[in-house]
């Protein structure tokens, strides 16, 4: 299937971009890696196209004393090779790595990933466990939301007509941060069953720990402390968060999330690509 008839424009900038935008039939694209089969299976068919794939704004990277602020269109592959600086011990690119395929990684973005909103996509869960936030920018000006209070649902975010991501500012973790990412797909390069996030600051106090692939958005909590220390707190967790009803999922759920934890104790990120 071929998708339906659309203008496209190539904005010079961002606020030729939100002008284009501003037209509720309009929708951006940088990566086209959620939009493109969206549009050819014609479950959108907005009337305009606007690429923000080259926009200035949105291809670089600022350092701030507090962590660094990467451009909306920046690519998977831009983390993974390192082509950015990254503000954790490597957390960033270790989560690149296990997007999909290098193909999809070398043109999809950070920011389409938040935009898209897909709950077993990698980033959102991953950003959300690193304290990230996510910096907009539309018709009323520019504002910035930590990224759980951003993605409102599954495909669902609180951006609103003409607006776009410009960027996400990830927080600088110490040296003796830690990171645990493990996931469960049926495949490599398949979306993730089962998905979770911890990360532990000894510096800051920071305990985050995040669970994606859920039919919802992902479940944060900002104080994972219980969950770490207590040998059954993954399965309360998970039974507070109403992700407990199913046996199954709850199995897999809770292997994964145990995965994560326990990959805090190690130098590299597992593989986890299946359970």
């Amino acid at each position: 299937m071929k998708a339906a008839r659309f203008d496209y424009l190539r904005p010079a900038d961002r606020a030729g971009a939100t002008v284009a935008l501003a037209d509720g039939d309009a929708r951006p694209m940088a990566g086209g890696q959620s939009l493109g089969p969206m549009l050819n299976l014609r479950l959108a068919r907005p009337g305009c196209v606007v690429d923000i794939s080259r926009l200035p704004e949105l291809r670089g990277f600022e350092e701030r004393p507090a962590g660094i602020l990467f451009g909306a269109a920046l690519t998977h592959a831009e983390f993974e090779d390192g082509a950015v600086p990254d503000p954790t011990p490597g957390f960033l690119a270790q989560v690149a790595r296990g997007i999909a395929y290098r193909a999809v990684r070398n043109r999809g973005t950070i920011g389409g990933s938040l935009a898209h909103a897909d709950p077993a996509a990698d980033w959102p869960t991953a950003l959300a466990a690193l304290g990230a936030h996510v910096h907009l920018a539309g018709p009323a000006g520019t504002r910035e939301l930590p990224v759980e209070a951003f993605i409102l649902g599954a495909f669902e975010t609180a951006l609103v007509p003409g607006e776009i991501i410009t960027g996400v500012f990830v927080p600088r973790r110490s040296g003796q941060a830690r990171f645990g990412y493990s996931k469960s797909c049926r495949k490599v390069g398949e979306f993730a069953e089962a998905m979770c996030a911890v990360l532990v600051d000894p510096e800051s106090g920071t305990r985050r720990l995040a669970i994606g692939a859920t039919e919802a958005r992902q479940v944060v909590i900002a104080d994972a402390a219980a969950a770490l220390s207590n040998p059954g707190g993954v399965d309360d967790l998970l039974r507070a968060a109403g992700l407990a009803t199913d046996p199954a999922a709850f199995k897999l759920r809770r292997e994964i999330a145990r995965r994560a934890i326990a990959a805090l104790e190690s130098e590299s990120m597992p593989e986890g690509q299946s359970a």
